[in-house]
């Protein structure tokens, strides 16, 4: 059983797929989220959609990093990741502009103050204050904050986003064929619309990344922050605190600071694109929950996906992968590796996408292509061996 299984977590969601298996898939199988026709106005050529995701642990490692700094815009990076794996998830549908955004945070009040509250949710409106100077448009319609101790440890922030958008100008991941190229974005460095380096880590794996990253004393200091029926032996077993220092080439950070990178929206990068590139654009996979592997979730039945060009991975998973000693086919399950969002061209399109995305300062480049095969599979080509999931 792997670390991630033993702290009881799971990199497929299996047992979610299973337990919503029979539910409507709405209008589009593959799409990457679900579609539906349009209830709001009845009009056969709008759709709905409404998406439901958050943080996730992350709000963990930044409650540890606000314990020991006393930083407190650490929790405007949480708001960060809470919005972005909604809108970045939509996204991947051809969705970009007039979202509503609903919030719900859940805190155990005796170890999350009001301060923390207010610098999530000033946090979320200077996130969508800075979108909309891109031309993206978010309304902020408030939400459910609850004090609920009972339920959580110390707090959980979450979001719905929703949209009603024109039936013609969706992406359903339906066009994704053989022959197709793979442009990947980079979920790491600098884009022109952050303000400083991005680790790439997003808000997938943090459970593992927590544990395995860092020191044994955090557990005892701040036994909140777990979950304590866990075996001791897959507790905060990492060598690292939070403020260590780790230089990166000519860039110097900590730990924390790697873990905390706010999640990358490509939402500037992906505007762009859909409204002038739309009909080169066959599918987006969002590469979060399941790392590398996401794409087998929403490509076509016959094909083999080729990944034979990923960028090299940021320095935050091999810091991981050292720590954790997981292998290379546990970290691609499980993280995206640095490449975090994959859009399916045509060869002839695939050079106009990535200088789109450059000109943001966003790195892109083929990562692979697709093949018919009679069955779905998918291969990623390191430089010294090959994984088949």
């Amino acid at each position: 059983m792997s670390l991630y299984s033993k702290r009881g977590v799971s990199a497929q969601k299996e047992e979610v797929h299973a337990a919503t298996k029979k539910l409507d898939k709405g209008l589009y199988e593959k799409a990457f989220c679900k579609i539906y026709p349009d209830a709001l106005c009845g009009d056969d050529n709008w759709v709905n959609i409404m998406h439901a995701d958050g943080a996730g642990t992350k709000s963990i490692l930044a409650y540890l990093y606000w314990k020991e700094t006393g930083d407190l815009s650490v929790w405007k990076g949480i708001a960060q990741d809470a919005i972005v794996m909604n809108l970045d998830d939509l996204l991947c549908t051809g969705i970009y502009d007039q979202l509503l955004f609903s919030s719900t945070i859940d805190r155990n009040k005796n170890v999350i103050p009001a301060n923390v509250l207010e610098a999530i949710i000033n946090g979320s409106q200077e996130f969508f204050d800075a979108m909309k100077t891109f031309g993206i448009n978010i309304t902020y319609m408030g939400g459910e904050t609850a004090d609920v101790g009972d339920v959580v440890r110390t707090i959980a922030v979450n979001g719905t986003m929703a949209a009603r958008w024109p039936k013609s100008k969706v992406i359903t991941n339906e066009k994704i064929k053989a022959g197709d190229i793979i442009v990947g974005l980079a979920g790491f460095g600098q884009a022109d619309y952050e303000t400083s380096y991005n680790s790439g880590l997003a808000s997938n794996g943090l459970t593992s990344a927590r544990h395995d990253v860092l020191h044994k004393t955090y557990g005892a200091r701040f036994p909140e922050s777990y979950d304590n029926g866990l075996d001791e032996s897959v507790v905060y077993i990492g060598p690292h605190r939070m403020t260590d220092e780790i230089n990166d080439g000519d860039r110097t950070t900590t730990i924390g600071q790697l873990l905390l990178s706010p999640t990358r929206t490509f939402a500037p990068v992906m505007k762009q694109l859909l409204e002038k590139n739309f009909d080169a654009i066959n599918g987006v996979i969002h590469c979060s929950g399941g790392g590398q592997t996401k794409c087998l979730k929403y490509v076509p039945d016959n094909v083999r996906i080729v990944k034979d060009n990923l960028f090299e991975p940021p320095i935050i998973f091999k810091l991981i992968q050292e720590a954790s000693k997981s292998d290379d086919k546990e970290m691609y399950q499980v993280f995206n590796m640095g490449t975090r969002l994959e859009i399916y061209t045509n060869e002839k399109d695939a050079d106009s996408i990535i200088n789109v995305s450059k000109s943001f300062g966003v790195d892109a480049q083929v990562i692979g292509r697709v093949e018919k095969s009679e069955k779905q599979e998918l291969v990623i080509n390191l430089t010294t061996k090959e994984i088949v999931f």
